[in-house]
């Protein structure tokens, strides 16, 4: 289990009141509320601290030089936007603290520290934050010219690049009954639809939002299943350097066996291989239809599926990505009990409804609410493991509702 326990950063006050604070990040994680509520901090954070603990599996540097005195606040958290974010006086001093596979990180008093758990499985993840300004890529011609700001923004349209470069022909959209294609002498990507074809530079901001979301995810993911195949992934340059290093440490070290040497390089090999896929999505409904909110949360369920130990995180305003997942987690319940009757028959009839990839667990999921009046964080209840419909952005619309009565009330009051 990875988990986080936050007090005083940035908007968010308390924190999570039961589970002792821990906010726990299941297979699929999604914050909700208010803008301004802590929904973004919270994500940010979990990208964060899931780096680094990777940086120390992998070697990049050592625990000593993350404990550094400002390299949180100065390097990682830059990184978001949230150095500004820590608090030393007022309401109290921040406390983080992240629990992973591999390192419990903490972060109290102005000091960061770090000890191992000591668990021997870790599997290093592809860490990806889709920011929710992803379709001011697509919406500019050349956005490699831009001078962008934000290192996470930046980091994307990198991914989004190789996306783009690795489509071979047209690739079918879950939207419209469109495709997507790469034209490489040109540097763009056409959208075709039944009847048109236009760059995805003059599309609709629905797709300007979807695309990029959806490319990145779905060449990420399988990029990671494949690496986590017989084939692994290739290493970049770097990690080539460092894995040559490794190698060079180790049978330079005269008090090991042969079979200790070769033991050793098999588990060091295994620390540059990526075997996980961590995607963090900000609103994925940005933009889009009720209908194709369900099919982009379809499709990153999809991906998701691919790997035993990947993760998806979501922020959300939309009611129906909550609706959508209480289907999930139905239809993984019929699924099973369908099993438990031998009505396998009834199964094609199911995946027409929910594809067999977008089935959740119940215990797979967890949904938490950000309050902005008092920087609070509470799980959403559930009944035998379906979202309950009380929540935030279902209130709002019960209180559209009451609004309309009301008017109702003063009109037959004349």
């Amino acid at each position: 289990m990875i988990r986080l326990r936050i007090k005083n950063f940035g908007p968010i006050g308390p924190g999570l009141s039961s589970n002792d604070g821990w906010i726990d990040f299941k297979r699929v994680t999604v914050f909700i509320g208010n803008q301004g509520a802590g929904k973004s901090t919270l994500a940010k954070l979990f990208s964060t601290f899931s780096w680094i603990e990777k940086a120390l599996v992998r070697g990049d540097y050592g625990k000593k030089w993350f404990e550094r005195k400002g390299k949180l606040k100065n390097q990682f958290l830059r990184y978001h936007r949230l150095e500004n974010y820590l608090e030393t006086s007022g309401r109290g001093s921040s406390v983080i603290e992240y629990e992973g596979e591999a390192c419990r990180i903490s972060y109290a008093g102005g000091q960061l520290s770090i000890t191992e758990t000591g668990r021997k499985s870790y599997a290093l993840p592809q860490v990806m934050y889709v920011p929710a300004e992803r379709n001011f890529i697509s919406y500019v011609r050349n956005p490699r010219e831009l001078k962008l700001s934000s290192e996470s923004l930046k980091e994307f349209l990198t991914a989004f690049d190789e996306a783009k470069k690795s489509l071979r022909g047209a690739l079918k959209l879950p939207i419209n009954d469109s495709e997507i294609e790469y034209d490489k002498l040109n540097d763009v990507l056409n959208l075709k639809g039944p009847t048109h074809k236009v760059w995805l530079t003059d599309a609709s901001s629905g797709f300007q939002s979807f695309v990029p979301v959806y490319l990145v995810s779905r060449h990420l993911a399988h990029r990671v299943q494949e690496g986590s195949g017989q084939a692994d992934q290739p290493m970049s340059a770097d990690e080539m350097d460092r894995f040559k290093k490794g190698v060079a440490s180790i049978f330079a070290n005269d008090s090991l066996t042969e079979w200790q040497k070769q033991a050793a390089i098999s588990v060091l090999s295994a620390r540059f291989n990526k075997k996980a896929f961590i995607n963090i999505v900000e609103e994925p409904e940005q933009n889009l239809f009720p209908s194709s909110q369900w099919h982009i949360l379809k499709s990153l369920l999809a991906f998701n599926s691919l790997g035993t130990h990947n993760r998806l995180v979501l922020t959300t305003h939309s009611p129906y990505i909550v609706s959508f997942l209480s289907l999930a987690i139905q239809g993984k319940h019929l699924q099973q009990r369908l099993m438990e009757h031998k009505r396998e028959d009834l199964l094609s009839a199911l995946y027409e409804i929910v594809p067999k990839e977008a089935l959740l667990l119940a215990d797979d999921v967890a949904i938490y609410q950000c309050n902005e009046r008092d920087g609070s964080v509470s799980a959403l209840p559930c009944f035998e493991g379906i979202p309950s419909d009380h929540n935030l952005l279902n209130d709002w619309l019960r209180t559209g509702n009451e609004l309309f009565d009301r008017l109702l009330e003063l009109e037959e009051a004349i």
